[in-house]
């Protein structure tokens, strides 16, 4: 699979930030960056700490331990260095103002990728949105406007990794697997 970054901008719900950790772990995102609000791993005094490593291990089951992840205060600088490294910026969000690719029309990433993950209610503010190369949407068919965002992360890896594979199948690992085939 080709690179993949995770940016967790914003995001409100230390149960949301586990399930996205996990999400990563299992389907093999190189890291994650927790940039804004989103509640990290290393935040606060110890007790505040194992508070919010309590809250994120509810639903990471071990994953914050697996994933590669660092705290970003300043996310536009990020971004500015990812891009620095090679990385195309892709952030998930409706197009607006912007028009959004649909996820399911995008057949070829570049060889790195960063995928920014916005705040529960408000997304990805405009700046930011701004800063990015490209945004894909999730189509929607029922009435409601988004998924959560943790539901929608799944997605979007899942979108992506598939079409990173280069035309080569994706696997599943068996508990009797423990290796890629070649």
């Amino acid at each position: 699979m080709k690179p993949l970054i995770v940016i967790l901008y914003n995001i409100r719900s230390t149960y949301n930030v586990g399930a996205i950790l996990r999400t990563c772990e299992c389907l093999g995102v190189d890291g994650a960056i927790f940039s804004g609000y989103t509640p990290f791993l290393d935040k606060g005094l110890p007790h505040e700490q194992a508070k919010l490593r309590k809250q994120i291990h509810k639903t990471a089951l071990g994953a914050e331990e697996l994933v590669a992840w660092e705290r970003r205060d300043d996310i536009l600088t990020a971004i500015s260095d990812l891009r620095a490294k090679g990385y195309k910026i892709y952030a998930l969000e409706q197009g607006i103002e912007r028009p959004a690719l649909n996820i399911l029309d995008v057949k070829n990433y570049p060889n790195q990728v960063a995928l920014i993950l916005g705040e529960e209610v408000h997304g990805i503010p405009k700046e930011i949105l701004a800063a990015c190369d490209e945004l894909i949407e999730i189509p929607m068919r029922g009435q409601k406007e988004s998924f959560n965002v943790s539901v929608a992360a799944g997605i979007a890896i899942w979108e992506i990794s598939k079409a990173s594979q280069n035309g080569k199948e994706m696997y599943l690992r068996t508990q009797k697997e423990s290796q890629q085939p070649e």
